[in-house]
């Protein structure tokens, strides 16, 4: 059990920024071009209020946001809302290397910030995307199990997303008690086929997971560069991780949508989710 994640809102934004829909106004397309996804608004609060609620109701004490250049909006905006006192938020920047124009990846933003809050290279946290709304139910999974390393493993069926999007998202490979082996990145039919889980499950990750700090450090720290996207990611990280003897992530199986900020097409989207709670 935890009480602290780390949140991950250093990205570009980049498929945001492309995107095109003529469904929505021109002020929230400006939005949209010109904010980190997680702080566009929706009523008068940006997205971030609703995950932080969420996180909030899961039993969290401690939020740590990795921002990166927008880090004085992120702060400006995240204290208009005034969260209750028994919530800590703090800050960690995700800072680009001098020949990049983007962020190096999800496990270079977790390295930066173990090393700039080092008590988390010992103690246990979770991490989550900042663009993702996922439910207090499953922030709470994902807090209070007993494993030392985990990965909240969804059901595909149960995402509400286009067929040919989540066709599209990585496979977790798992063995019969549920501890990870490995990702497959966009898997043929015959991949998917090959690893279902013990209820005929096809289980993907949503990128909500727990970690030993101590346990995990090196490995995200040391994380390789995968060769397609040039980028250091958690997966990566994990399957070397896995690799060592005693070591394991354990896949927690869920069913149940995550509503995300993509692109421009789930702007509406998340209003009308919004609207209707």
């Amino acid at each position: 059990m935890t009480k602290t994640i780390v949140v991950l809102a250093a990205g570009m934004s980049s498929r945001m920024k492309k995107s095109v829909d003529s469904n929505i106004d021109d002020s929230k397309a400006s939005e949209a071009n010109n904010k980190s996804k997680s702080l566009i608004t929706f009523g008068n609060k940006p997205f971030i209020y609703f995950l932080l609620k969420n996180i909030l109701d899961a039993g969290f004490e401690t939020v740590i946001m990795v921002v990166g250049k927008d880090f004085q909006d992120f702060k400006n905006q995240i204290d208009e809302l005034k969260l209750p006192s028994k919530i800590e938020v703090k800050y960690a920047i995700q800072k680009i290397p001098s020949d990049r124009v983007k962020p190096f990846g999800t496990a270079d933003a977790v390295s930066q910030t173990m090393q700039q809050l080092t008590e988390l290279q010992k103690t246990s946290f979770c991490v989550c995307n900042s663009d993702n709304l996922y439910s207090a139910s499953s922030l709470k999974l994902i807090r209070e199990n007993y494993f030392e390393n985990a990965v909240l493993a969804y059901d595909r069926d149960s995402l509400d997303f286009p067929k040919e999007r989540v066709s599209s998202f990585s496979i977790l490979m798992m063995d019969s008690e549920f501890n990870l082996v490995n990702f497959i990145e966009k898997p043929t039919p015959e991949q998917v086929t090959e690893n279902l889980d013990e209820n005929g499950k096809i289980r993907v990750s949503m990128n909500i997971f727990k970690f030993n700090g101590n346990q995990s450090f090196d490995f995200i720290k040391n994380c390789p560069i995968n060769p397609i996207r040039n980028e250091k990611e958690l997966p990566s990280a994990l399957v070397n991780m896995i690799s060592e003897d005693g070591l394991y992530m354990r896949g927690i199986p869920i069913a149940e949508h995550v509503p995300d900020l993509t692109s421009k097409a789930d702007i509406n989207t998340i209003q009308k989710l919004i609207d209707s709670n």
